[in-house]
């Protein structure tokens, strides 16, 4: 059985990445209304990434007897005025949940939950990615996203980007 303050920080991990999900399906919708079919794509396969990080989540809370409690998804709000906006949003997002992680690893840690620590060890390891992935994507717009074909290039490599599921045995 789970530690209490563990299985809730937990189920509120559940309601954030499925906000994220949501916010990245905004993106994607922002990219996509602007003809950048390539960002839009790279914001689609981000919004399936977070909806599976849920539901790894859940699978968690469910194979230790916890119920799960979904709340409402927050609308995004954030206005664009220009191509950047998404990607240092989607930066600074990705900042905000590993801070979320590590607060569910420290809750587990304080109280010697190390099955839990060992499956959060995966989620630590994938914001890194995240982070490193929304970094870069900032930087090479500011190399290449100000000229009109550096930025179809941009776009061209990002809609080359498939969708690949988790593989975290649970």
């Amino acid at each position: 059985m789970l530690d209490k303050k563990v299985a809730e920080l937990i189920n509120t991990q559940v309601n954030k990445e499925f906000y994220s999900a949501y916010l990245y399906l905004d993106f994607a919708n922002y990219y996509k209304d602007a003809e950048l079919s390539g960002f839009s794509n790279w914001y689609q396969v981000q919004a399936q990434e977070e909806r599976d990080h849920a539901m790894l989540f859940i699978q968690y809370l469910q194979n230790n007897g916890e119920k799960i409690t979904l709340e409402a998804i927050a609308k995004p709000d954030r206005v664009f005025e220009d191509f950047r906006g998404p990607l240092t949003a989607g930066l600074e997002h990705e900042n905000y949940v590993t801070g979320l992680i590590h607060d569910i690893y420290d809750a587990a840690y304080s109280v010697k939950d190390f099955r839990t620590m060992q499956f959060l060890d995966w989620f630590v390891k994938e914001q890194g990615e995240e982070e490193k992935n929304a970094s870069e994507l900032v930087k090479r717009f500011d190399l290449f996203g100000h000229d009109p074909k550096g930025l179809y290039m941009l776009d061209s490599e990002l809609a080359a980007r498939v969708y690949t599921a988790p593989s975290l045995v649970l």
